[in-house]
């Protein structure tokens, strides 16, 4: 049976949700990375457990507390409201916020691995011919690490398209809204609508092997995280 407007539907949002918040974890993503791969402080272990909790803790757990936390009466909710922006929970918005935290480890972990494989010689190096700190960044440090740069958009693209508890603690199941993937092959297997459900699941199982073929074939990249 072929797939019906609301299966397109959910799989242009899956997209859209996919593609926003990789672009927003690398944004936010490298710097956190980078100051984790660098620093000697002490708050780089309580850092960088805050950014690993999503590989450890349910998803249900994370979506309840980013709930709470968004609600009318959390802090960013007071704040989002305050703004007129209303409340985060069941809209799109929402669902970025939640993915940005619950992919995180999967952008950042990669990068703080490529950052500390550079060494501090390449940076030295640089120094000794006067270049900045943003030049040595953008001129040695950024091509060095592009592996880990591609690892972690592949990574964190393909988390976010195949989440499901956190997006429907979040998002709800609103069609043409915050209903993504994942959710759509749960109301079919719940309609017993079987023949749809797979071309969904089967469509995410083809997608899932060829990302971790492409990563798995790449010599510099490390399955584990961490």
């Amino acid at each position: 049976m072929p797939l019906t407007g609301l299966d397109l539907s959910a799989i242009w949002l899956t997209l859209e949700l996919a593609t926003l918040t990789t672009v927003l974890l690398l944004l936010i993503g490298t710097p956190i990375s980078w100051w984790l791969a660098r620093t000697r402080s002490r708050l780089k272990g309580p850092v960088g457990a805050v950014v690993a909790l999503p590989l450890v803790l349910p998803p249900t757990v994370i979506g309840f507390y980013l709930l709470v936390t968004m609600g009318p009466n959390g802090p960013i909710g007071h704040v989002t409201q305050s703004l007129g922006l209303g409340v985060l929970p069941f809209t799109f918005a929402g669902l970025v916020v939640g993915s940005v935290f619950y992919s995180m480890p999967f952008v950042v972990q990669p990068l703080q691995n490529a950052f500390e494989a550079i060494g501090d010689r390449p940076l030295e190096v640089a120094a000794t011919l006067r270049a900045s700190p943003w030049d040595r960044f953008f001129t040695v440090v950024l091509p060095l690490a592009r592996p880990g740069f591609i690892t972690a958009t592949v990574l964190g693209f393909a988390h976010t398209v195949g989440e499901f508890g956190v997006v429907l603690m979040i998002g709800g199941n609103i069609p043409d809204k915050t209903r993504t993937v994942s959710v759509q092959i749960f109301d079919h297997v719940e309609a017993m609508e079987y023949a749809q459900a797979h071309w969904l699941a089967g469509g995410m199982v083809v997608f899932s092997f060829f990302v971790l073929l492409a990563l798995y074939s790449s010599r510099r990249f490390k399955p584990a995280l961490g």
